[in-house]
């Protein structure tokens, strides 16, 4: 055995963060993305949805009123 004794809680709580960084890391990998990527989709999106609007057929009431 050793000769200082070892703190069973400290242990287990190094061992569960331990853990929870590599999940954190795993997440990371399969699910983020950066800033400026975000961005980027975001500003695609925008840009899709104004060029679809602007290409929509109106109704003839709407023409006329």
């Amino acid at each position: 055995m050793s000769d200082s004794p070892v703190n069973l809680n400290k242990v287990r709580k190094a061992r569960a963060r331990a853990a929870d960084k590599a999940q954190a890391e795993a997440n990371a990998v399969a699910f983020g993305r950066s800033k400026a990527e975000k961005r980027k989709a975001q500003a695609e999106k925008e840009r899709t949805i104004r060029l679809l609007d602007g290409k929509a057929l109106r109704d003839r009431g709407e023409d006329e009123a």
